[in-house]
């Protein structure tokens, strides 16, 4: 396993990314940390490899366990690097999930666990 800190693309080299676990058969969680060494709520927590950005921030997949017997159980939130805030938008437990629509200040995030789907709308 590679536990080099990378830079995250797409953030204008604001954040960097280290794996710190890679749970068997599925996804892999990072830490995640400020490039220009403020600390930052980002440390506290380890996240997916799921990044979007968007106009108000940056969404992320904070995993609340790293436990593979617990999983999926995430949090999806939107940190603010201005204030460096992490917001959590909704709870989702499926791995597969996506930002399927952004108006205004809604957000509109779509899961499939395998077997059913669903949309959960959120407020900024």
């Amino acid at each position: 396993m590679n536990s080099d800190w990378l830079v995250l693309p797409q953030t204008d080299g604001l954040l960097e990314a280290k794996m710190y676990k890679q749970i068997m058969f599925g996804p892999s969680c990072f830490q995640l940390r400020r490039i220009d060494g403020v600390p930052s709520v980002l440390q506290d927590h380890y996240f997916g490899n799921k990044v979007r950005f968007i106009e108000e921030g940056i969404i992320l997949e904070k995993w609340n366990s790293t436990d593979s017997k617990e999983l999926p159980d995430f949090d999806i939130c939107l940190y603010n690097p201005d204030e460096d805030s992490l917001t959590s938008l909704t709870n989702i437990k499926c791995f597969d999930w996506h930002l399927s629509e952004k108006e205004n200040n809604n957000l509109s995030f779509k899961w499939f666990d395998g077997i059913q789907g669903g949309e959960v709308k959120v407020a900024l």
